[in-house]
């Protein structure tokens, strides 16, 4: 049997999280207070909530090596193999983390996916390697190929409210969060090359989702094969300009609707919308 491993910064939906030989280890998020949680262990309302009400930005943390030894160990008293798809290592050492767990229990039969993408870039890949094993058949090395190369197709284009989130967890330096933080700006984020990094600006709301839309077409657009995703925070009404464009302007239908999880969330802050696709060939 062919486990597939992930994280919570996959942020999962819980259909694809229960599905069966499905494992997702949990960062976690710390407070200024120094209490510890999960990710995933309170609900997205109750989160936001506490994240705009904190003066510090809370730090996020890579999962402990324990959790990562309790699968493999797992998998290799089953004699099970492990396909690990995890966040970008440029945003987080989580990968390196797993890498040091399987070694240091002597666990061979893990094949690692440095996704370079996080939150539902990560599903994306999540899903399709769920597709090649229980629908292709594929053996674990094939599932690896095939995610290696689908992985540089995946973007992620967002709107923000503010850059204050991604400057003070240290993603984003202070000369470019200056840029896409002057008044009435709205900042476009694009995840490229594993990083997040702004990708453009516009004046408000409404001319951000133009610079998004653009930003898309200049992505190498949307495959319908793999259908897209609508991110968001703390509100999902702020969807609704995305969901209008890809329904009405590229009459593209099958999308998901998923939220943002703690992990992600702190960085990106409140009023997040964002679109995850696979790009055309």
């Amino acid at each position: 049997m062919i486990r597939i491993l992930t994280d919570s910064a996959a942020d999962l939906t819980p259909i694809d999280a229960n599905r069966p030989y499905v494992y997702v280890v949990p960062l976690a998020v710390t407070f200024a207070d120094g209490s510890t949680m999960l990710d995933g262990e309170i609900s997205g309302d109750e989160y936001y909530t506490r994240l705009k009400s904190e003066k510090q930005l809370p730090r996020t943390s890579q999962p402990s090596p324990e959790a990562f030894l309790a699968v493999f160990e797992a998998a290799k008293e089953a004699g099970d193999q492990v396909v690990a798809v995890l966040l970008s290592s440029s945003l987080s050492g989580t990968y390196q983390c797993a890498r040091l767990a399987a070694e240091s229990c002597g666990f061979e039969d893990v094949f690692f996916v440095d996704s370079r993408t996080g939150s539902q870039g990560e599903g994306i890949l999540v899903r399709e390697a769920l597709r090649l094993r229980d629908e292709e058949r594929l053996p674990a090395h094939a599932i690896v190929a095939e995610l290696e190369q689908l992985k540089q197709r995946i973007r992620i284009v967002a709107v923000v409210d503010s850059l204050k989130h991604l400057h003070k967890g240290g993603r984003l330096p202070a000369a470019v969060a200056l840029v896409g933080g002057a008044l009435g700006v709205k900042p476009v984020l694009a995840v490229q090359d594993g990083e997040i990094k702004l990708a453009d600006t516009a004046r408000g709301r409404p001319g951000a989702y133009v610079a998004m839309f653009k930003r898309m077409d200049k992505m190498g657009g949307v495959d319908p094969r793999y259908g897209y995703v609508l991110l968001y925070s703390d509100e999902k009404s702020v969807l609704s300009p995305i969901h209008h464009y890809m329904h009405e302007n590229l009459h593209l239908t099958g999308g998901r609707v998923a939220r943002l999880g703690a992990v992600i969330g702190t960085h990106v802050g409140p009023g997040c919308a964002a679109v995850v696709f696979v790009a055309k060939e």
